[in-house]
């Protein structure tokens, strides 16, 4: 597992990254979704990033609360990823190492995370995946599978 610590993000991370603008509307939101299987969208603004949408967003314009009535089914639809999206992301470097997205990922409890350079341009993400397909990479260089005896 020492060889998984040295591990960046820039060498695990997705590039070609599709990204959502603020102006998408929640139905184009959900047909991307269903499109893509994608749990979240960066939203990118003249290729800076500026917030991420989720699932959860996406959904959450249709849920009931003591402050929340249900919207009609239409007027939801046409909501903008802006009105819903988190502005706050989290994010990380190419710099940052895989053990650190994982401290993220855990605490937050978010899938992915996107890849931003000094400029807050989206320059790729990092999900659960690509952090599982580097430790298991590093693993089997470490600890090759043993290959059972076998008579003949």
């Amino acid at each position: 597992m020492y060889e998984f610590l040295q591990e960046r993000v820039e060498s695990n991370m997705t590039r070609n990254v599709r990204s959502v603008a603020p102006e998408t509307t929640v139905g184009d939101l959900y047909r991307l979704f269903a499109v893509d299987d994608f749990d979240a969208y960066p939203v990118v603004r003249d290729d800076a990033l500026v917030g991420i949408v989720s699932k959860l967003d996406a959904l959450n314009v249709f849920s009931l609360s003591q402050d929340h009535i249900l919207p009609h089914y239409t007027e939801g639809m046409a909501t903008r990823v802006e009105e819903i999206m988190t502005r706050d992301a989290i994010t990380v470097d190419g710099e940052t190492s895989l053990q650190r997205v994982l401290e993220l990922m855990a605490r937050h409890r978010v899938k992915s995370l996107p890849v931003i350079d000094r400029w807050r341009n989206l320059v790729g993400m990092i999900a659960r995946e690509d952090v599982m397909r580097a430790m298991e990479r590093t693993a089997l260089r470490q600890y090759p599978p043993i290959i059972p005896f076998q008579a003949a």
